[in-house]
């Protein structure tokens, strides 16, 4: 089973995604566990401050180191000693990580442990990036509020890999990025069509209305 644990100031923000699939199935079937950390819940003070002005001064608050490393070392406290620094990985969501593909996908199915950083405002303090995090990972060059969106993007780009969450577990081995198509130096899938054969005058290739495999496969390997 694959654990995630996701550090956020809006655990609110995921509800709609734990009752879509493939994660939804997923939970069902005990294949994955998704907790929730609220970084207010180890703020600084009563008042539930977790943010402060940046040195050198700048627009917008960060959010500081403490709540942070502390609401991380409660999620390790309570790891399972068989879960190891090997099969773990604290990924911190930011504009400034590797881009996210599906080659790290496939590298975090592997895994057993995933803890989500999710920052807001103006960010994180950067000690978190630098002696914190394993990985900081982006999902494209544009800036969003914060990293619930980046998680729920990575959660289920991952959980669909784990074998029996997928209703016809071939798809992912015959689909855009897969590793099939990696090892043939492409990356995009062949173009897919279905009734009715023509549309608006818009008609589907001949080839694949033949019922001539031979022919499908290398119209599907031209298109690729």
């Amino acid at each position: 089973m694959l654990k995630f644990d996701i550090l956020t100031l809006f655990p609110e923000a995921f509800n709609e995604c734990l009752n879509l699939l493939p994660i939804k199935r997923a939970l069902e079937k005990g294949l994955i566990e998704i907790n929730f950390t609220n970084i207010r819940d180890f703020a600084i003070d009563k008042r539930g401050t977790v943010d402060d002005k940046t040195y050198g001064g700048g627009v917008g608050m960060l959010i500081r180191p403490e709540p942070i490393f502390e609401a991380v070392d409660s999620i390790l406290k309570t790891t399972p000693s068989n879960i190891t620094t090997k099969n773990k990985k604290i990924v911190l969501l930011s504009p400034r990580g590797e881009k996210f593909t599906q080659k790290k996908a496939r590298e975090y199915e592997k895994l057993d442990h995933i803890i989500f950083i999710c920052g807001r405002y103006e960010g994180i303090d950067a000690r978190v990036e630098k002696h914190l995090a394993d990985d900081v990972i982006s999902i494209g060059d544009f800036v969003l509020s914060g990293g619930e969106l980046p998680t729920m993007v990575i959660m289920e780009a991952v959980t669909r890999l784990i074998p029996g969450v997928l209703e016809k577990e071939d798809a992912v081995i015959f689909e855009s990025f897969s590793k099939d198509l990696e090892e043939k130096g492409k990356s995009i899938e062949y173009p897919q069509y279905t009734r009715p054969e023509e549309y608006r005058g818009l008609k589907v290739p001949e080839t694949l209305l033949s019922g001539n495999h031979k022919e499908i496969e290398k119209w599907r390997a031209n298109n690729i």
